[in-house]
């Protein structure tokens, strides 16, 4: 998808930047705009430059308001508007879940930079993010139960894993709008930032990221610490752990990740995500939605 109407992409030193770019609905989220980043994403992974993501919204008020309540195709806000009776029917499928998914499955580290509020799926989005800084501005809102409805976008099983179960139950219980402050002290982000200094500071971790680490050793350590750590037993850590630390010692990332150090430089890792991921890589299956 080359031509994107509701988001923003653009790669610079490797780092891609996605803006949600819908100032005027204060970055409202959209079908079409779930498309467009599930694409912006697909982009990201497939090209091998790319070794951070950052998103953030367009403006000085919004991150991502919520849903769009009032779309301007005259689609059914919450779900489908058809008349379906079997609910495994992909139509059932929630939209912020199926971007959730995406973001989920990523294989590059993904850094949310909160410039605003950010209420519902603007929320919800940001939970498979590897890491969320947010503006003195941000305001956050698991708001569902009082709109009539429930928590969207897998969040069920992402939020309780950030932030404890009684922390998710009362934000999500109240359906509350809270401030920065209380998102930190929950644990839900990282670090509070003048609006000034919010981009500077997402680019800064990513910057570290991408000018010290090898990117399949990054891919793999992604994937291990969110799926291993939902394993019923540590043994399932241990079998990939093993495999990844066996392989990867063979690999050319390894001897240059010695030499560099060795040789007190900065490394120029060979290995890249497209062609050279060791080949018990996926080691799961991925479930389909039924």
């Amino acid at each position: 998808m080359a031509d994107y109407t509701q988001i923003l992409y653009a790669v610079k030193d490797g780092i891609a930047t996605i803006t949600l770019n819908r100032p005027e609905k204060m970055n409202a989220y959209t079908g079409t705009m779930q498309q467009e980043m599930c694409a912006a994403f697909d982009a990201a992974d497939d090209d091998d430059d790319v070794r951070a993501i950052i998103v953030t919204g367009s403006g000085d008020r919004a991150f991502c308001a919520g849903a769009d309540l009032t779309p301007d195709d005259d689609r059914q806000v919450f779900a489908s508007g058809d008349d379906i009776t079997d609910l495994s029917d992909s139509r059932v499928r929630d939209g912020g879940g199926r971007l959730t998914l995406r973001i989920f499955q990523c294989k590059k580290p993904v850094i949310a930079a909160v410039n605003g509020a950010a209420v519902g799926v603007g929320a919800t989005m940001q939970l498979p993010m590897d890491f969320r800084l947010a503006s003195t501005n941000a305001r956050f809102g698991f708001v569902f139960a009082r709109r009539g409805i429930v928590p969207e976008a897998a969040s069920s099983w992402f939020l309780p894993r950030l932030v404890g179960m009684q922390q998710a139950m009362e934000w999500c219980m109240t359906g509350r709008v809270f401030k920065a402050d209380e998102a930190l002290a929950g644990g839900l982000v990282r670090s509070v930032h003048a609006p000034e200094d919010l981009l500077p500071a997402a680019t800064a971790l990513a910057r570290e990221i991408a000018d010290n680490t090898a990117p399949v050793s990054i891919a793999l350590t992604r994937a291990m610490l969110w799926r291993n750590s939902a394993t019923e037993h540590p043994m399932m850590a241990h079998r990939v752990d093993s495999r990844a630390i066996f392989t990867r010692a063979r690999a050319g990332d390894a001897k240059e990740g010695i030499a560099s150090f060795l040789e007190k430089r900065a490394p120029i890792y060979p290995d890249k995500v497209s062609t050279d991921m060791p080949d018990f890589f996926p080691w799961w299956e991925e479930p389909d939605y039924q």
